[in-house]
Parts: C-alpha cells; structure tokens; sequence
C-alpha cells in the first residue's frame, strides 16, 4: 500500500475514534485531504483509492492541479484559501465548494460567473472566531447580515461556516472557539435551515474539533507529509 495511502487509512481510524468518543454517528465526519504545495500525482493516488474530497489554498496551483487531474471525474475540489475578486472566476467554474467566503461583494461575482450548466457552489462563511489580526474571516456579529446577503444571490448554496482557530491556544482555549462555532451554526440555521455544515479542525485539533461537532475536517501534514514552502 502507498505510503499516503497508509497515512490517509490512519487518518480515518483516528476520525472514526473521535467519532466513537464523542457519541456521535460513525462516518458523519467527511475528511477533507488539504493537498497544496503537494503534486497533483499525489491527489491522484489518495483518488484511485477512493478519496474525493481535496482541499486547496493557492488558486494559480490548484487550477493547474484541475487541468492535470480532468479525467478524475468525481473529484470534489474545496477551495480553502482566500479569494481575490480577480480570482473569482476559476472558483466559481472549478470549485464544489468555497470554505472562505467573507464578504458580499465577492458573493456577489461568485453568483454571476458560476456557469448555468453547473450546480450551485456549495458556500461556508468564515469566522475569525479568536479575532486574530493576522487570520481572514468576519467577526461572529457579521454573520448574520453576511448570510442574508449571501441567501438572495443564485447559484449559491450557504451550507454552514469555517474557522481557522488559534494555533497557540490551549485544550480549554479551542474547545471554547469550537463551541463559539456550533453555537453560531445554530444561529445561522434559523434563516438558513439547510446549513449543515461545520469546517474545522485540522491535523493537530482534529478530536477537539469532531467532539464539538465539526463535520469537516481539514487534515494535510497527517496525509502528505510536512510542507517544504520554499
């Protein structure tokens, strides 16, 4: 078996314990593998042996990775990056979802270019949950003014809400971000009743994260390996 492969199965045993731990409903946790910086040869292992759900940060890369990896047909690509609105475009005829949305106007050009053909673009809104300067997304009392705008656009499908939370932060300190975020999944579901869906959680806060109630986790150095950036 491949060695990502061998990473990817460990992955999922660790979801599925966290998934047991927090007595929640086994396989209710979809695993995104964050694959940037890694080749597109790479995705398309973890692919043939059964992995849909690729995340990627870097638009210029990922749309490369799309025209190397087109004969992947049920590839579902989740864009977990920030967007430009010069980049729009790209996301809106290649992405499945956008995990980062934080502001109307870019809603706006997401709605008018995703092709007819298409359906919606499944859509998280992004919370700046320990309002970090350094971190994108919205403070948590934007939600809700964000999502009406969000609501009366088409051809955009608002499923939940993300948060990146805070790298430094203690046991204690992400449970309470983590718990923050259900509670504002809870408020956003009373206008938007379809909203299902939580991203967050990555390789480090992966159990935390599925004990209060994540249901997409966005796991990358567990699967592929350290990042070399340079």
């Amino acid at each position: 078996m491949n060695h990502l492969e061998i990473n990817r199965q460990h992955v999922l045993q660790q979801i599925r314990a966290a998934e047991m731990a927090a007595n929640r409903v086994s396989g209710c946790v979809q695993l995104i593998a964050v694959s940037k910086t890694f080749p597109a040869d790479d995705i398309r292992v973890l692919y043939q042996q059964g992995q849909r759900d690729f995340g990627e940060n870097y638009i210029q890369e990922w749309y490369g990775k799309t025209e190397q990896l087109a004969d992947c047909a049920n590839i579902v690509w989740h864009m977990i990056g920030q967007v430009q609105s010069n980049k729009s475009r790209m996301v809106a005829e290649r992405a499945h979802w956008l995990h980062t949305l934080d502001r109307v106007k870019l809603a706006r050009r997401l709605s008018e270019q995703r092709p007819n053909h298409l359906p919606d673009l499944q859509v998280l809104i992004e919370i700046n949950i320990a309002n970090e300067s350094a971190k994108h997304g919205i403070a948590p009392d934007k939600l809700l003014p964000l999502a009406r705008e969000v609501m009366a656009l088409p051809k955009l499908n608002l499923r939940g809400l993300m948060c990146v939370a805070q790298a430094d932060a203690d046991v204690t300190g992400l449970r309470h971000q983590f718990g923050q975020m259900y509670d504002l999944l809870a408020q956003l579901q009373t206008i938007v009743p379809q909203a299902d869906t939580l991203s967050m959680g990555m390789s480090a806060d992966m159990a935390l994260a599925i004990e209060c109630s994540a249901t997409m986790v966005r796991v990358g150095s567990a699967i592929f390996g350290q990042r070399d950036y340079g």
